[in-house]
């Protein structure tokens, strides 16, 4: 345990937490990893990314100010965690854990030290490694190489094995969970705070009652109305549901790190000709979209042709963000695989075993007709010839107008 105002010491406690991956699944991720490490002449990897530690150890940290991370070399793999964490790092690593302490501010670097003596060439993440974090090793370790992987990851996170696979249906399933919780919960007069906490408390349960362990964290739900719709990423807030509005329904259950997503447009009551013509259109984009995603297909092909669909309806000026995203270990927080976005400046072409959504979105300002934020959103594993739609949840006027 902790010694007399020691650096570092290990931690551990317990045994080894239950995972919804093999030993061979994350054995293969190492081996990749090492692989690419021996084609770059790198000596060892510290990874500092949630998303990256995540997909590498198993373990998400909580940092709160903090720093984490996870070294890997050619003959081990340890994660790095804060005394405030206790075992539970060490219990979630695929891997050894070393605990640093709060007596000395820089004991990290001691920590990261401990597990690189000799390491000529680091790999880091440029993309996640601040420049003060960056100016930091450089004068702890002058006589480190440091070796950008955050892309390169990336790219071995984008295409999912069938044990990911496997859990991020289990997400889409837990998805649907949400969001006929959400549409149960719809009514004039509810706030859409309680719409929401109705379906994250569903998703919370199908969850715990789904794994043999889980630790339940950052699942939520995002439930807009009215002018709040304008935005995909818009907070939950107090207002309260009216006849006639425009909802967004936006369920996200996190499990083990891995993020999906279910979103629909909904209207309480009825809805007016003008919203209709302009849903059922945003419905034809996204069911187009949907028959695009199979291999071999460029991300910016897919947005070029769904662009010209809103084009001739005048609509594209409304359209407010890319037509989907990879799906994997990423959050609101961390992640992000960029390089598998539904946009027009992206070359990469669909290949199997990548998943990745459908979600176009327009947004009509409060004044014109129709006024408002449409989006629908699926999620779909490429396969060898096509695509697999995984999310079951029905869209469009004929399911989502909720009558009380």
């Amino acid at each position: 345990m902790v010694g007399d105002l020691a650096r570092t010491v290990v931690w551990h406690n317990g045994d080894k937490e239950w995972s919804p991956f093999s030993e061979a699944e994350m054995q293969g991720r190492h081996d990749r990893l090492r692989a690419l490490m021996a084609e770059r002449s790198i000596d060892a990897c510290l990874f500092t990314s949630y998303h990256n530690i995540a997909y590498y150890s198993g373990w998400l940290y909580c940092q709160f100010g903090r720093k984490y991370g996870f070294v890997v070399t050619h003959e081990a793999a340890t994660s790095i965690s804060a005394g405030i964490d206790g075992g539970q790092p060490w219990r979630r690593t695929f891997g050894d854990n070393i605990t640093y302490t709060d007596w000395r501010k820089d004991n990290y670097f001691e920590a990261v030290r401990t597990l690189t003596g000799g390491v000529k060439r680091l790999g880091i993440e440029f993309d996640h490694a601040t420049v003060d974090f960056q100016g930091q090793l450089a004068e702890q370790f002058p006589d480190v190489k440091f070796v950008d992987v955050g892309r390169e990851t990336m790219w071995l996170r984008a295409v999912k094995s069938a044990e990911e696979q496997a859990l991020i249906r289990e997400g889409a399933r837990i998805c649907d969970i949400g969001g006929a919780a959400c549409a149960e919960a719809v009514a004039a007069g509810v706030p859409e705070y309680e719409v929401a906490m109705a379906s994250t408390n569903a998703m919370i349960r199908e969850i715990a009652g789904s794994f043999p362990f889980v630790e339940l964290m950052d699942t939520w739900t995002w439930f807009q109305s009215g002018i709040n719709t304008d935005g995909a990423h818009n907070p939950v807030t107090n207002r309260k549901v009216q006849p006639g509005d425009i909802l967004s329904l936006n369920c996200f259950p996190m499990i083990f790190g891995y993020y999906t997503a279910l979103e629909r447009t909904l209207f309480c009551e009825f809805a007016s000709d003008a919203h209709l013509a302009l849903w059922r259109k945003n419905v034809a984009v996204h069911e187009r979209g949907l028959s695009l995603i199979k291999p071999g297909v460029r991300c910016k092909d897919i947005a070029a042709e769904l662009n010209e669909m809103y084009r001739s309806w005048d609509l594209l000026k409304y359209r407010s963000f890319g037509y989907g995203h990879s799906f994997g270990v990423l959050s609101h927080y961390y992640g992000r695989e960029a390089g598998v976005e539904l946009r027009e400046d992206i070359e990469t072409v669909l290949a199997p075993g990548m998943v990745v959504s459908m979600e176009p979105m327009i947004m009509l300002p409060e004044g014109e007709a129709g006024a408002g934020g449409y989006r629908e959103h699926d999620i779909l594993i490429v396969t060898e010839d096509g695509a697999e739609n995984i999310t079951g949840f029905p869209y469009g006027p004929e399911h989502n107008i909720i009558r009380s």
